[in-house]
């Protein structure tokens, strides 16, 4: 095994990794392919890459940050959907092994992959992460929608065409290239961040360049895919995201407020489906996280695990003090949906603090 900066991994090397993610059986999604690396150590100079070989032929790959005191990290968390390592199916290799060979004390993740054999047994916590099945085509999605949620489907295809009456038109963008589009669609982010009382990511720098790099990753495997509808000219939801040939990975949507009372974001998201399903993509994966709007369009999900793998010392020790307590913390809030809610209200009341 050996361990490696993902720039000096060679064009055989990227497409074993391909390779084996292809034969894996898991959903094709972009977050782990090795664009999405790449794109990373762009930003993270702590990015790494083991690479595990037998017989002389790489036999799986273990991308990761490298943070103080041999605390490591999936590979861009905070902002990274689907995480954990490639691997041969059927390889032989356990967790201490492979952070030993690392040099990590432990390893932290948010968003681990169902069948990630090598790192589930140290979950701490398993949530959903909700999907849109278009694999039989738009129509049916919309059938089912309309037959499941036939108010919901209702008052949003009707404020869809009071917007357009009213904006002189509307029209869909699935695949936009205009880099002025993604900037607003960051200044929406930001704003939503600020309002509901959570950090703005876009505030740090090495996400806002990892996104706007990734808006120019063109790859089979991983490619960044921004989506705007107008009202007329005027852009009023977006959506961007990483996708893969047959799935598309929800990332980062927003929408002008001032066109709230029409739910845009509803209507970019039938859109973005209704367009996904014509690209030959099966799946909309939305990502971890409960929101009404997840919960109105999708048709299954997925499950992803956060937790750390550690190796026994001291130091493993220190990370576990410094982070299984405010896990913990949060998880006994979520659970509980009198203190989730108080929660949440504390956020907004932050966020109109910070708006005045």
């Amino acid at each position: 095994m050996r361990v490696v900066r993902p720039g000096e991994l060679d064009e055989g090397e990227r497409e074993s990794w391909r390779e084996l993610r292809a034969k894996s059986g898991a959903p094709a999604n972009p977050f782990m392919e090795p664009e999405f690396t790449l794109a990373v150590a762009g930003v993270r100079p702590g990015a790494r890459v083991a690479v595990i070989e037998e017989g002389g032929s790489p036999a799986g790959f273990f991308p990761y940050e490298r943070g103080a005191f041999g605390h490591g990290r999936a590979i861009g968390l905070g902002v990274s959907d689907c995480q954990g390592a490639v691997l041969r199916p059927g390889l032989h290799i356990g967790a201490p092994e492979l952070l030993r060979a690392c040099s990590l004390s432990a390893w932290e993740f948010d968003n681990l992959e169902a069948g990630q054999r090598l790192f589930a047994p140290d979950a701490a916590e398993e949530s959903g992460s909700p999907v849109i099945d278009i694999g039989e085509g738009f129509a049916a999605y919309e059938a089912r929608l309309r037959a499941r949620s036939p108010k919901f489907h209702r008052t949003t295809t009707a404020k869809e065409r009071k917007l357009a009456r009213q904006a002189g038109g509307i029209r869909f963008v699935f695949d936009e290239r205009d880099p002025a589009a993604l900037r607003t669609l960051m200044e929406w982010k930001s704003a939503q961040y600020r309002r509901t009382g959570r950090r703005d990511r876009f505030a740090q720098e090495w996400i806002s360049t990892l996104v706007r790099r990734l808006h120019d990753t063109r790859t089979p495997g991983c490619s960044g895919v921004l989506s705007v509808l107008y009202a007329a000219d005027r852009p009023v939801a977006a959506h961007f995201g990483l996708r893969s040939r047959t799935v598309l990975s929800c990332w980062f949507p927003a929408y002008d407020t001032e066109f709230a009372k029409f739910s845009p974001g509803l209507v970019l998201h039938l859109r973005m489906a209704e367009a996904a399903a014509r690209e030959g993509i099966g799946v909309l994966d939305l990502g971890r996280g409960e929101a009404e709007y997840k919960d109105a369009l999708k048709t299954g999900e997925l499950r992803v695990q956060e937790g750390s793998s550690t190796c026994p010392g001291v130091r493993a020790a220190l990370y576990w003090l410094s982070r299984e307590p405010a896990r913990h913390a949060h998880r006994y809030v979520r659970s509980r949906p009198r203190l989730a809610g108080y929660a949440q209200r504390t956020l907004n009341r932050i966020g109109r603090l910070r708006s005045n």
